[in-house]
């Protein structure tokens, strides 16, 4: 269960390029890059599906003379059943491109999007249109699917959710797919209605006839929060009964979460992590565009640090970093990432498996590093500076552990003053407006609360570090009271410090409760039993310890947190490996092996080759620009207006990209006339594009980079951004085009510092 990977793979979904016509824009369509269909297939995938074997076994016949279709469709109703809601929308354009106008079809993408309203309702009209081409079955299933829909207040929505479909399983008792999707339709109220186990005899009653069916995966979402041994008979199953689906075996993994099983959970969700690079790395996807990656990873880093396994935790942390992020929020026209992609995720947990293991030499081999190096936010630097005192103090760095401390003193200043000022400011603009007291005291506290985080941060690292200083110093009476005010020192951690303050009884009792709010998590396990031993607690010691062992087989022994047990091993008569091998549980069914499954690691593809000419027939190509990094903007023609914004907006950015090595192209429908065009005079003030403009009149080069709609042939706005040797490390495709050149420049720059990993 290393890091481990596999070579790359060269199975293209997309289907083989062929030459064609001369691409020409049509302004009297809809926007370039927009669907023909409407503005609700804008959204959700444009490349072309393919059948992958793996996404459940499931039967939902249709009404088409396209056995492909079929195949397609019954693909596509199981990845709903596996939530993976975009691939199940591609599988249902794929029958619209196969069997056109199916209005089953268009049923399947509205299902895709039952949780988006907007894109739903004009999806099922067009259904409701075509109707009359199928049979009555499919026609119930339409028109209960509409009826729904038309509630706008959501309650009555999911009410008349569930009717729809109880009316459909109650006329399809033996239709496994009628009975699944009531069942599904229940679980969404069942917080309200409070029926598990009507919900359970009707899960039950369909995997008594398909054992494999997918619904596997709505016991354990059923019983996830309300009683997580309920869902045992399907943890085995789940991912198993559609290994291609990575979700499907992240959910196993809440269920043994819930009930303390870290590491069995962590192989789940190092199964699904796996599954998701895989097919990353075969459709060439960007890691946060995959529902649910970045959420998994992060139960997989956590419960990897909980089973003790801090080593492969903190590789997946870094991993999580190191992935490639996009842009998710615009706030006074500045671009940011996510809260809740890899990148937050990883930062937030290699900090607190450096913190809660006191892995200080670590901190200070990776300190300088994109790794740990704070964002720009004083919340961000404070907390940073927190954790660098603590590794130089506990390291004999007293001079730099000095040094930071007032660093953090004069920044506690700052913010104090810069708290008191804004709450001062609003406080006399409220007044001086005549509101009301309490909206005064909301104006004043709201203008403040930006400060809190680092305050807080600060205070709390001043006292952690004068602690330790005053440890070093052997004034444990200055060590206690700093300790006390390090408020947030909290479980096994606070323990081994009041024993090092001289508060030994304390120090048990901190230990017992961590141990007790920890519930089988290795770290509070062996700090009680370290403790319990140096105490000469020698029975409850071994207790704790034998604990330890049974839940805890893949810990690391090198980590001081459990290298320190070593006498207390030797004393039990163990060897200085003293982990104790466990069985496979016999619930989690038949696993295949991860490497089986997908790398451990996602890694860049291979930019596809290309060689195309400028507007004075001049060649440029891929391979001629190898060994510098290339960003390449494909854009619509001269025709498209949003085109022209995009390279006006990029055009400023030119030189700051050339500053960095990189290479700014951009890549047009247009024929070389039409390059001329948009080239020179593109504007009243006859300027020239500060990059170069090159011809894809025939689109070869737009559907080798997938910036292509498959479905109706038409070419897509695509950003990519191409390393040296070759590899794709970002990319961005859509029906519009991509407008922060500032967050790509500055992602070039964080990602291009570091190689791919190989």
């Amino acid at each position: 269960m290393g890091c481990t990977t596999t070579p790359e793979t060269t199975n293209e979904p997309t289907p083989p390029v062929t030459e064609q016509a001369d691409y020409t824009f049509d302004p009297s369509g809809p926007p370039a890059g927009h669907s023909s269909h409407g503005a609700e297939l804008n959204k959700g995938p444009r490349q072309a599906g393919y059948l992958m074997g793996t996404t459940s076994n499931v039967s939902f016949p249709i009404t088409t003379d396209s056995p492909e279709a079929q195949k397609f469709f019954n693909q596509g109703v199981g990845q709903i059943h596996g939530f993976w809601y975009l691939e199940a929308e591609r599988s249902f354009r794929q029958v619209l491109k196969l069997d056109p106008g199916h209005p089953m079809a268009y049923w399947g993408i509205t299902m895709a999007n039952s949780g988006n309203r907007s894109r739903s309702k004009p999806l099922i009209a067009k259904s409701v249109a075509g109707k009359s081409r199928v049979s009555e079955r499919e026609r119930l299933w339409i028109d209960c699917t509409s009826t729904y829909l038309k509630e706008s207040d959501s309650k009555k929505r999911k009410t008349a959710r569930i009717k729809a479909f109880q009316t459909i399983a109650e006329k399809s008792p033996d239709d496994l797919e009628a009975q699944a999707f009531y069942t599904l339709a229940l679980y969404g109220d069942v917080r309200a209605k409070k029926n598990y186990e009507d919900i359970e005899k009707r899960i039950s009653a369909i995997l008594a006839k398909n054992p494999q069916h997918p619904c596997h995966h709505y016991r354990i979402h059923l019983w996830d929060y309300k009683d997580a041994k309920r869902a045992l008979p399907s943890v085995g199953q789940c991912g198993q009964s559609a290994p291609g689906i990575a979700h499907m075996w992240h959910m196993p993994g809440h269920i043994l979460s819930r009930l303390k099983r870290y590491n069995d959970a962590a192989w789940h969700q190092e199964a699904s992590a796996r599954v998701d690079h895989a097919h990353m790395m075969r459709d060439r996807v960007m890691p946060d565009r995959i529902h649910n990656f970045a959420h998994n990873n992060e139960w997989l880093t956590r419960n990897l640090g909980h089973a003790g396994r801090v080593r492969h935790g903190l590789t997946m942390a870094k991993n999580m970093i190191d992935l490639p992020r996009l842009p998710s929020v615009k706030t006074n026209g500045t671009w940011t990432v996510s809260t809740r992609g890899s990148y937050t995720y990883g930062k937030r947990h290699l900090y607190g498996l450096m913190t809660g293991y006191e892995l200080w030499d670590e901190i200070l081999v990776l300190k300088d590093t994109r790794y740990l190096r704070p964002g720009k936010a004083a919340a961000d630097k404070a907390k940073y500076w927190r954790l660098l005192a603590s590794a130089y103090i506990n390291t004999d760095k007293t001079t730099e552990s000095e040094a930071l401390l007032g660093q953090m003193e004069k920044m506690l200043a700052e913010q104090q003053a810069g708290k008191t000022k804004a709450g001062t400011t609003a406080e006399a603009k409220a007044k001086a407006a005549k509101k009301k007291a309490s909206d005064v005291r909301r104006d004043k506290s709201n203008a403040e609360r930006p400060f809190n985080t680092a305050i807080n941060t600060l205070t709390r690292g001043i006292a952690e570090t004068k602690m330790y200083r005053a440890l070093a110093k052997g004034d444990k009476a200055a060590a206690k009271t700093f300790l006390a005010k390090a408020s947030d020192i909290r479980g096994d951690r606070k323990a081994m410090l009041q024993f090092r303050v001289g508060d030994t009884e304390d120090a048990l009792k901190s230990a017992s409760a961590a141990v007790k709010s920890g519930a089988e998590q290795a770290r509070p396990l062996a700090t009680q039993a370290y403790l319990l031993h140096i105490t000469k607690k020698s029975a409850e010691a071994k207790a704790a310890f034998e604990h330890l062992r049974r839940i805890a087989p893949q810990l690391d022994l090198d980590v001081q947190c459990f290298a320190r047990l070593a006498p207390l091993a030797e004393s039990l008569g163990l060897s200085a490996d003293w982990r104790k091998p466990q069985p496979t549980a016999k619930d989690v069914g038949l696993r295949p092996p991860l490497d089986d499954l997908g790398p451990f690691r996602w890694q860049p593809s291979t930019a596809p080759a290309w060689s195309l000419t400028d507007r004075n027939q001049q060649k440029f190509s891929l391979g001629a620009l190898r060994g510098k990094p290339v960003v390449l903007i494909f854009y619509l023609g001269k025709g498209c207006v949003h085109c022209m914004d995009q390279l006006n907006a990029f055009d400023p950015m030119a030189v700051e990209f050339e500053k960095q090595g990189i290479t700014l192209l951009a890549v047009s429908t247009d024929t070389s006339a039409g390059l001329r065009d948009t080239f020179i005079g593109y504007d009243a003030k006859d300027r020239h594009f500060n990059f170069p403009l090159l011809s894809d009149p025939t689109l070869k080069t737009f559907r080798k980079y997938r910036a292509y709609d498959d479905f109706e042939g038409t070419p897509l706005h695509g950003t990519f951004l191409i390393d040296a040797n070759g590899k794709m490390r970002w990319q961005e495709i859509s029906y519009e085009p991509f407008m922060a050149p500032k967050f790509l420049l500055d992602e070039a720059k964080r990602l291009l510092a570091h190689p791919a990993k190989n």
